[in-house]
């Protein structure tokens, strides 16, 4: 999926083919708010990406550091979109290491709900005016 009349393609479009936003707009939008750094400098969406780039990526609490192996203007299934980047070994550890520190956090987190039930509300009331006793 290489683009072979020229040697780069715009970032937003690139960000779009290799699937690391759903739409182009969105990819705009995070390469205009600063989530995506080309060869560590904050670039603009139509910025010219190559082959050999490199890209840090921020997703949510993520953050993805990768190295432009191919070229696409045109969104393709995820295995070949896959190939059009390498992520570096220590990018993929700590993306893991946060991960499971995410998940063991999501476990003693209280879940809460929306609004109490008629009882529970009762009983937080019965509990409140307990304590002031």
């Amino acid at each position: 999926m290489t683009d072979i009349a020229t040697n780069s393609v715009r970032l937003d479009k690139w960000l779009w083919a290799a699937r690391f936003y759903k739409t182009r707009s969105l990819a705009t939008d995070a390469v205009e708010s600063g989530k995506i750094k080309l060869n560590g400098e904050r670039p603009k969406p139509a910025k010219a990406v190559k082959i050999g780039d490199s890209l840090d990526v921020r997703s949510g609490p993520y953050t993805f550091a990768i190295t432009v192996l191919g070229l696409s203007d045109k969104r393709g299934p995820a295995p070949v979109a896959q190939k059009l980047y390498a992520e570096s070994a220590e990018s993929l550890a700590a993306r893991e290491l946060l991960s499971q520190q995410l998940r063991a956090d999501a476990t003693t987190a209280p879940l809460f709900r929306g609004r109490p039930t008629k009882k529970a509300r009762r009983q937080i009331v019965r509990f409140v005016g307990q304590s002031d006793d």
